[in-house]
């Protein structure tokens, strides 16, 4: 396929990343790449859609990796994996040998091997500068569900209209499930069984970088969890702290072990985020360094230092990100800094899933939750038209129209965007800046 055809099939089906903050797929295409990177790590630790969804459409999603591998001109594409996905593995390597540019890469079970940055150098032992893009390094890395819906989009003219989501925790039939993109979280966690608990939190997105949405909140591309939760569980309890109390217990009882930054993923890779420092530096007020703040830049939230590392309880995840967001917010750029070697201590400080989950409470949910591949039905959907980094899209339809299953409802913005479709037949109920309603009929 053509590179430009490509870009447009992918702009004009709505694919973004499943997963983050949503990238525009089209916009990561680049000749310059010389390895493509599938990532099927999972980030987050109970989460299980992309090993399902490699466990059952491996062919695919193989044919969709060579496709932009020679789309690009790219040298070789790496599935990077855990080795604990043995039937993934195994559906992976009835494919793999079609095509000769692809090897397989075998994660370790630690966390945080999802995040791309972490990818790049475990499977290829290149650093990505610190607020650099995997390009930079000959690097483009699209996760297992992205994959699949680029050749969903490329080859079979499908828009992305429903998304693979887990469901786990306080239910009594986890699962793996593809949604409507626009279902509500409450019909989506009605498939998985009983509530096993009274008045859950619904914590999206994952333990460690999720976040507590309400039961009318809506799925979009990059939704990839719904874990179901007691209100006494102690993540829900500590996102739900105020950051003011946090600053304050710094300042009282911060013990400056520095365990915080020795287990910072991005740090041992050379970067020079430094929550320690940071932490030192913000709860005592002081000003006279603004290194520490401006390189909060660097921090990739994953939430090591806040939910692993740290002794006292405290929260320096939490509160740099939102000195992250104040100097975004404020138009300040992050500093343009090297990355230093990357530490020889970075093997032994890595985090254990096993352990993470045990330290967070989860042991108890971390069950199978087999993929049911049968998309479930539902009356009313709401599409968000900002689902992605970029511009929103631009609604094309009109309260009163009625719109068939995969129609565009909306197109792709100028700039940095992608198009929005209809994720059940019906008629549109409501259309504004935020969203397009559409009821069944």
């Amino acid at each position: 396929m053509k590179f430009e055809e490509l870009q447009q099939k992918l702009k004009d089906g709505g694919v973004v990343g499943a997963g983050g903050a949503g990238f525009p797929s089209y916009a990561k295409l680049n000749k310059n790449a010389d390895t493509i990177l599938l990532n099927c790590a999972e980030c987050e630790p109970l989460l299980q859609p992309h090993r399902q969804l490699l466990r059952s459409h491996a062919d695919e999603i193989l044919a969709g990796l060579h496709m932009v591998a020679e789309t690009v001109g790219a040298k070789q594409a790496i599935i990077g994996i855990k080795k604990s996905y043995e039937h993934a593995i195994a559906a992976v390597e009835k494919e793999i040998g079609k095509y000769p540019e692809m090897k397989i890469h075998y994660l370790q079970e630690v966390y945080p091997m999802g995040d791309e940055v972490i990818l790049i150098y475990e499977c290829t032992g290149r650093v990505v500068r610190p607020g650099g893009l995997p390009i930079e390094q000959g690097c483009i890395v699209y996760n297992v569900e992205t994959m699949y819906n680029i050749y969903r989009a490329a080859v079979e003219d499908k828009p992305v209209t429903f998304k693979y989501l887990t469901i786990i925790g306080e239910v009594s039939k986890p699962i793996t499930v593809p949604v409507s993109v626009g279902c509500s979280f409450k019909s989506v966690v009605d498939l998985a069984g009983e509530l096993t608990c009274e008045d859950p939190v619904y914590f999206v997105g994952g333990p460690m970088m999720g976040r507590i949405q309400p039961h009318d909140g809506r799925v979009t591309k990059t939704t990839n969890a719904i874990l179901v939760l007691p209100q006494d569980h102690p993540l829900v309890m500590k996102k739900r702290r105020k950051s003011k109390i946090d600053l304050a217990r710094a300042a009282s009882i911060c013990c400056q072990c520095e365990t915080c930054t020795d287990l910072c993923s991005r740090h041992a890779l050379g970067h020079p985020i430094d929550p320690a420092r940071f932490m030192r530096s913000a709860s005592n007020a002081d000003f006279q360094d603004l290194n520490p703040f401006l390189n909060t830049n660097f921090c990739s939230q994953c939430g090591i230092c806040e939910l692993y590392a740290c002794p006292q309880d405290l929260a320096p995840r939490t509160l740099i990100g939102e000195y992250k967001a104040g100097l975004r917010a404020k138009g300040i750029k992050p500093p343009v800094v090297e990355a230093v070697p990357v530490k020889p201590s970075r093997e032994f400080r890595k985090v254990p899933e096993d352990r993470l989950k045990a330290r967070l409470g989860l042991s108890k949910y971390d069950l199978p939750a087999p993929l049911d591949d049968e998309l479930q039905p539902e009356e009313t959907v709401r599409i968000l038209l900002r689902q992605h980094i970029g511009a929103p899209a631009v609604p094309i339809v009109k309260v009163g129209d009625h719109v068939e299953y995969r129609q565009m409802v909306a197109k792709a913005p100028d700039g940095l965007g992608v198009a929005m479709h209809a994720s059940l037949p019906g008629v549109v109920t409501d259309v504004n800046d935020t969203f397009i309603r559409i009821r069944k009929e």
